[in-house]
């Protein structure tokens, strides 16, 4: 634990300007990232008695071993910069909201030449419209089935839509009037993206002038006796106001705001955000946080809004952000979210009226959240502590094991041989920290040599961080000595923090095989065990029997959990290395060739065996190919052997290759080499 006065930068270095700051740990990762609008008095403020600070405040500067500020021109600039940096190095003194759920959104794929309207999760894509995001799938599903009557859009997967247009004959939604059935080209491509763009403005709340116009030419039908038709647009304006009603009217004035509370306590804080659009509720959704820093309603809120609209532009920040407590920096946040808008945001607090009446609901949504954060996270912490205890009682552990890792290794029958790593901490899984292994120093089927190259790679990686810090010393650090000058950047390393346990797939031999490795580098402080499928077993080195535990144990129900995560983990990995080497083509053996530019050749030759026959010349005439690659490529496919010619099955007749060849990755990505 450091001591802040050795590292309190001297009097008058620090400027008084804005701008953002960095704690560093002494393996000189960035713990956390803060802004001050005057450097000099906020970093002052950090370098006290310890016994004045908030509790939280005195555990980061006493962890921490350096700080460095950059300075900025305005506190707009320092926002930014701190949001980028907080995003980048994921400090873990930094406030960081996690979803309690994966929100489902309403998303329209304008980026596509015939847009399709889908249910979306996860990440925003770019040239993708969404609204949302919604507390339930089927409520956007059954708005959707209402609208697809008036705005009949494509719906159906890409595969689907191949399918049709192949055979020339649409979908069931194309037949019941549910889809225009651009597949089959019963509208042009302009026709069925204007349909897409009203789809998108009814969503957006643009509703009433859709409805007049529609009402207009139901009467004008009528009065030209064309019942059928007048019948269909009443028919089409019900089923948009009933698609309207599923989202009440919460603000007569047709407001685009969006309201923000927060609910907390000592240890926790839960976020609660509501999306109105038109006056209605368009999307939720929720955040909860540990209270890592210390950190007020305000600083919540800022938290929240950078979080909320740091990857956002255009539309999707609205007129109005209606908050509980407005920030210390509520000019700058409010030029910030103008400049993301393209035009004026207004940050302010509801003070009367249908606004302050709607916050409360919001925040009695946030207060409900938190709890039922509280009561899942209470039972679970209480059932991971007790596992863990346990494990640590079976194996004879110093302590609780924080940090597990686990080892699998998968092949095919000695082919395609991989390793996975998992990493639990606290019990929970940490997928960020997964790793998967190629198997090197030699080939075929040996899982427990598999296992001791891998065990050895993945610690020989720590030593590697170890060394960078001076933590680390030896007197032949072979290989990992010529990393010993990299400077480090701050950023989250890949093997930085060792385990409590090593956890193996099998037995005795694996086992065996896992803690020579550790002996080798000169490892004695991770514990290993072996967890065998068959019954079950912990083994442990050098023990000849077994360690049972109960099969009521939570120890061993997590211990398997760990394992078949493990297990998972690397079929994934093996089958996907598999599957593109069957499907890899001679273009992927050419040196240097990448994706493009194997696609730009066989989309300008129309196949493989057209390419094989073309000259060097002819081969330089595809953009992006030189002389050197094009005899590259020409040398590569004269040594490949061609495959032998297609056969039709149902009449022996033989088929020109005529179709190109697939074309597989060459390399894993992500894959440690």
């Amino acid at each position: 634990m450091a001591d802040p006065s050795s590292y309190r930068p001297k009097p008058g270095q620090i400027p008084d300007s804005p701008g953002v700051y960095r704690f560093r740990d002494e393996h000189r990762r960035v713990i956390y990232v803060g802004k001050a609008k005057n450097l000099r008095q906020r970093l002052g403020s950090y370098f006290q008695d310890v016994a004045n600070l908030h509790p939280r405040t005195a555990t980061m500067v006493t962890t921490a071993a350096s700080v460095e500020w950059t300075v900025v021109s305005t506190e707009v600039e320092a926002l930014q910069l701190e949001y980028s940096w907080i995003k980048e190095y994921d400090p873990r003194f930094n406030v960081k909201y996690r979803d309690d759920k994966s929100y489902p959104s309403l998303a329209v794929t304008l980026n596509e030449e015939y847009p399709r309207v889908q249910v979306m999760r996860g990440p925003k894509k770019k040239g993708v419209r969404y609204f949302g995001p919604y507390g339930h799938a089927w409520a956007i599903r059954e708005t959707v089935d209402l609208m697809l009557r008036v705005f009949p859009v494509r719906t159906c997967s890409a595969g689907v839509f191949k399918r049709s247009a192949q055979i020339g004959r649409p979908c069931l939604l194309g037949y019941i009037g549910k889809c225009s059935a651009p597949c089959v080209g019963r509208v042009t491509p302009e026709e069925h993206r204007e349909l897409a763009d009203d789809f998108c403005d009814f969503m957006a709340g643009r509703t009433g002038t859709y409805l007049s116009r529609l009402e207009r030419q139901m009467h004008e039908a009528a009065e030209a006796m064309e019942y059928e038709k007048a019948a269909r647009l009443r028919d089409d304006m019900g089923a948009l106001r009933r698609a309207m009603e599923k989202n009440a009217v919460v603000l007569a004035d047709a407001t685009d705001a969006d309201l923000v509370a927060v609910a907390e306590d000592e240890l926790e804080a839960a976020v609660q955000i509501f999306h109105v659009r038109g006056g209605r509720v368009r999307g939720q959704r929720g955040w909860v946080t540990d209270k890592v820093e210390a950190v007020d309603t305000a600083g919540l809120v800022e938290h929240a809004l950078q979080q909320l609209y740091g990857e956002e532009k255009g539309e999707v920040v609205p007129k109005e952000v209606l908050v509980p407590a407005l920030p210390e920096d509520a000019p700058a946040l409010s030029q910030w979210l103008a400049e993301r808008r393209g035009s004026n945001v207004s940050l302010r607090i509801p003070q009367r009226g249908d606004k302050k009446a709607l916050m409360e609901t919001v925040h009695r949504n946030a207060q409900q959240s938190l709890a039922l954060h509280k009561t899942k996270r209470a039972s679970d912490l209480t059932t991971r502590s007790r596992a863990l205890e346990e494990i640590a009682d079976a194996l004879d552990l110093d302590g609780a094991p924080l940090r597990i890792e686990c080892f699998d290794i998968s092949h095919l029958q000695g082919d395609d041989v991989v390793a996975s790593m998992v990493v639990f901490e606290d019990g929970l899984a940490r997928k960020s920290e997964y790793r998967r292994f190629q198997i090197k120093t030699f080939e075929g089927q040996d899982d427990v040599r598999s296992m001791h190259e891998v065990v050895s790679r993945r610690f020989r990686r720590y030593l590697q961080e170890k060394l960078k810090t001076g933590e680390w010393s030896p007197e032949d650090a072979d290989d990992a000595g010529a990393a010993a000058g990299a400077e480090d950047d701050g950023r989250p390393k890949r093997f930085a923090y060792p385990p409590q346990l090593v956890v193996v797939d099998g037995g005795q031999p694996q086992v065996a095989a896992a803690k020579r490795a550790l002996e080798e580098l000169g490892i004695d402080d991770v514990a290993v065990c072996g967890l065998a499928k068959r019954l079950e077993e912990v083994w442990l080195p050098g023990e000849d029997d077994p360690v049972v535990l109960p099969r009521t144990s939570e120890g061993l129900y997590l211990l398997q959990r760990i394992r078949d995560e493990a297990h998972r983990f690397a079929i994934q990995y093996q089958r996907n290395k598999r599957g593109k080497r069957f499907t890899s083509g001679p273009l992927d053996e050419v040196p240097g060739l990448g994706e493009s530019r194997k696609q730009a050749l066989v989309k300008h030759f129309g196949s493989v065996k057209k390419l094989r026959q073309a000259t060097i010349d002819q081969i330089c005439e595809v953009p992006g190919i030189g002389r050197k690659t094009a005899e590259t490529v020409a040398a590569a496919l004269a040594g490949a052997v061609p495959a032998g010619p297609a056969v039709n099955t149902a009449t022996g007749e033989i088929i020109e290759d005529e179709t190109p060849a697939p074309a597989g990755a060459s390399s894993e990505r992500g894959t440690e080499q």
